[in-house]
């Protein structure tokens, strides 16, 4: 399998099971992530549909529902990366002589607010995807999720 369907299609299910997490304010620049315009990110995602779309042999139906989930996965992602620069408030707790213990909670709490907000549309729409999957398209990204994993202990 070929190395660039391996990370989109982690990216898509490690960001539906996850909602992004922390991922989101971390400001990684995978066409998801800050310094990228919304039309960059709206050719991304379109790529990324298409390769995978390609590799599970998506009909156009499943094709729709895969876009409304990366159009969600995006949509979470800019939330939890808020208006500021992620990387920027998290080095402004360190920037006294003593670590900004409230600030740090009010971060915390924030992102965690986002992924409480976000992540029932990211999972009904993983949901929806996934399900509307064949059983051999579905096992597919299973054997996929699976090599990432053992990848990942190694």
């Amino acid at each position: 399998m070929k190395p660039w369907f391996k990370r989109s299609l982690f990216g898509f299910a490690g960001a539906a099971l996850l909602a992004g997490s922390l991922a989101g304010c971390s400001g990684h620049r995978h066409g998801w992530g800050g310094g990228y315009t919304e039309q960059d990110r709206a050719e991304f995602r379109a790529r990324m549909v298409e390769r995978v779309s390609s590799k599970l042999e998506l009909d156009a139906t499943q094709k729709q529902k895969l876009d409304v989930l990366a159009r969600k996965i995006q949509a979470q992602r800019a939330a939890l990366r808020g208006d500021g620069d992620p990387r920027a408030e998290f080095r402004a707790l360190f920037a006294g002589a003593k670590l900004d213990q409230e600030r740090a909670k009010k971060l915390v709490a924030d992102k965690t607010a986002a992924v409480q907000a976000g992540s029932p549309e990211v999972i009904a729409a993983a949901a929806d995807f996934f399900d509307n999957l064949n059983p051999a398209q579905q096992q597919k990204v299973r054997d996929f999720m699976e090599r990432r994993r053992r990848r990942g202990r190694g």
